[in-house]
């Protein structure tokens, strides 16, 4: 008498029964499940090393072989039709953290292998979009006529535990998904239309990228109104030159035959001799107002430096420097990068600070308007004016040996293999 056993080494009629008695129970208390296929990443337009150019698309494909990454996903045109089962269950908010977290977003969709398998062509795979028409939303608070879709993302495929039979054969492949976003990856999909006859995508009433856009820009304009720009305002203190002997500095007066040669007329970068609203002559130096003598320090270098003198003094501006100064006057040299305010103590122009305090957005010349309107949000802005700036979002094109090549290259491109000639 043969021996008895539920296992055989072929899939026999024993197989095949439970099979279908299980693709029967999907089809019988399943929900409809929406595949979008994925097929493989995009072509780069350039092969490079790390991203190399493949022949036709595949699924085991990897656009990106330095961060191992596909973010350039292909889909198929065509939606296939599943039958999948999960557990419902209440997405709730949790509110005690730093923000808005969703919690139990995730959910577990149990398939049927061999059904799978014969209308996809293949398994379910992480990079699949799923779309659950029974979650549509037709009561949203949008201003569209369309039901708002829930979309998800298969993360991971595994034989469900639940699925192995009495004959040890799996039926069931259980996938974890998490909702889609509005990403790269997705770029395809999101470009759908919304609907039957509608010029309007599904990123336009799905995505929550311009209303996270508005909200950063208004967290942005709070933070400029509560500090506009960088350091500290140093312009409301008052600062007391001190001499040799830690007393007050006073300015000796008797030196001067005149009051005219104590002091002298700022002019701009051209030479031509600058006035106030009333068409009266600025002056710069020290005035018979003037009782102590121009501070040479303007309070903590904390990378605050304004360019502008201690207690408000007066200055000139310019590419060079004044030809006849006075003692404690202040030039302001608009060739250094950034800008420079210098002193003069008698025998030398001593540098007193740069001006690197400006508004926090910290924006380019490109963002910032040139001979704008004043209704202009950007032209109140400070330009980037340091060193630092033009290494990072460095522009700039060399041309070697006749090939233009741009300063600034990605990690990928840093160091290529190059053919012994």
């Amino acid at each position: 008498m043969p021996r008895l056993s539920l296992y055989r080494p072929e899939k026999g009629n024993d197989y095949k029964f439970i099979d279908k008695t299980a693709w029967e129970m999907f089809q019988v208390g399943g929900t409809d499940v929406l595949v979008h296929k994925y097929i493989g990443p995009g072509s780069s337009t350039e092969a490079t090393p790390t991203t190399p150019n493949y022949v036709g698309n595949s699924v085991s494909n990897i656009q990106d072989l330095l961060f191992l990454e596909n973010r350039d996903r292909k889909y198929d045109t065509d939606i296939y039709q599943l039958r999948g089962v999960y557990s419902l269950q209440d997405i709730d908010f949790n509110l005690s953290q730093f923000g808005l977290f969703l919690q139990n977003d995730t959910i577990f969709i149990t398939f049927h292998i061999n059904d799978t398998v014969e209308k996809l062509g293949r398994k379910i795979i992480s990079g699949d979009v799923i779309e659950l028409p029974h979650l549509k939303d037709e009561y949203a608070l949008n201003d569209f006529q369309f039901a708002l879709k829930r979309f998800f993302v298969v993360e991971e495929v595994n034989r469900a535990a639940e699925g192995f039979s009495v004959t040890w054969y799996p039926h069931l492949y259980r996938a974890k998904c998490k909702p889609l976003v509005d990403s790269q990856e997705f770029k395809e999909i999101l470009d759908g239309a919304a609907g039957e006859g509608s010029d309007q995508s599904l990123r336009d009433i799905m995505s929550t990228y311009e209303k996270e856009m508005q909200i950063t820009q208004a967290v942005l304009n709070q933070a400029e109104s509560d500090a506009p720009k960088s350091g500290y305002d140093t312009t409301r203190h008052y600062m007391i030159q001190k001499d040799v002997n830690g007393r007050v500095e006073l300015v000796d007066a008797s030196l001067t035959t005149s009051l005219a040669s104590f002091q002298t007329q700022a002019t701009d970068a051209e030479g031509t001799p600058l006035v106030d609203e009333n068409n009266n002559p600025i002056y710069v130096g020290n005035t018979a107002s003037t009782i102590y003598q121009s501070p040479e320090y303007d309070g903590p270098q904390m990378g605050d430096g304004d360019g502008i003198p201690p207690n408000g003094a007066p200055f000139s501006a310019g590419i060079s420097f004044p030809l006849q100064p006075s003692i404690g006057q202040f030039c302001l040299r608009n060739d250094f990068l950034p800008k420079r305010l210098f002193r003069y103590n008698g025998t030398r122009w001593v540098k007193v600070e740069d001006v690197t305090r400006m508004t926090m957005s910290n924006m380019g010349a490109e963002d910032v308007a040139a001979g704008g309107s004043p209704n202009d949000v950007f032209l109140d802005k400070d330009i980037r004016l340091t060193h630092k700036t033009s290494f990072i979002n460095n522009n700039a094109e060399s041309v070697l040996n006749g090939k233009t090549i741009k300063q600034k290259q990605s990690l990928s491109k840093a160091l290529r293999p190059k053919a012994d000639e």
